[in-house]
């Protein structure tokens, strides 16, 4: 569930002052095992933005600051949300965000043969998109805020500004590049396929109040 707030969110990487609940620990994305490190994911809303707070454990962060749209997944711990409210692989959003709030925002038209093939966008931006990292002593802590004016401009996309009751795929990840490199996700995926874009195997959340 996507809980609805009152209060504006400040996009800061303290989550101190974070009051919706924390899902997780986050698995093995494509087996459901247990995670080496843990990472807890929360998601709130109100009527202008969607909120997604990360808590990480990470005792050897990879990564550095670099510029927007760098390629990080992959070669830098990060975590990262897809979003595809209607769950058809087409038209849908990914984000992420490493340890030092360096952010990508992409684009994706088209994941399969049925479409077109394989079509991104890097140069496609979330405008107000906010990222902020803080590491912390047990790893590091990530806020991202998402307008939804923005998104809602997506074509093809449903992404309808949301209300009470509303019903998106999502699903929510991390990439730890540690001694040995992890792929984790909040829900693991059914069917045991490799790689996060299987959009049909998102977890549905809802906004609720």
């Amino acid at each position: 569930m996507i809980h609805k707030i009152n209060d504006k969110i400040t996009i800061d990487g303290d989550l101190s002052d974070w009051k919706t609940p924390f899902l997780g620990p986050f698995v093995i994305h494509n087996s459901g095992e247990k995670a080496t490190q843990n990472t807890m994911v929360s998601l709130s809303w109100n009527n202008e933005n969607l909120y997604i707070a990360y808590s990480v454990n990470d005792s050897k962060i990879i990564g550095e600051v670099k510029k927007k749209d760098s390629e990080i997944y992959k070669t830098d711990d990060l975590v990262e949300i897809f979003i595809d409210p209607d769950g058809d692989g087409q038209n849908y959003i990914e984000i992420g965000v490493n340890a030092f709030s360096t952010n990508y925002d992409m684009l994706l038209k088209c994941i399969s043969a049925d479409c077109g093939g394989w079509k991104t966008s890097m140069n496609f931006n979330i405008d107000g998109l906010e990222t902020t990292s803080k590491i912390t002593k047990d790893g590091f802590c990530s806020e991202i805020k998402i307008p939804f004016s923005s998104i809602e401009r997506i074509q093809n996309g449903n992404f309808s500004k949301p209300k009470t009751g509303t019903k998106w795929k999502v699903n929510t990840f991390r990439i730890d590049y540690g001694d040995i490199t992890e792929y984790l996700a909040l829900q693991p995926y059914k069917s045991l396929n490799f790689g996060f874009h299987q959009p049909k195997e998102f977890a549905v959340f809802e906004f609720v109040e």
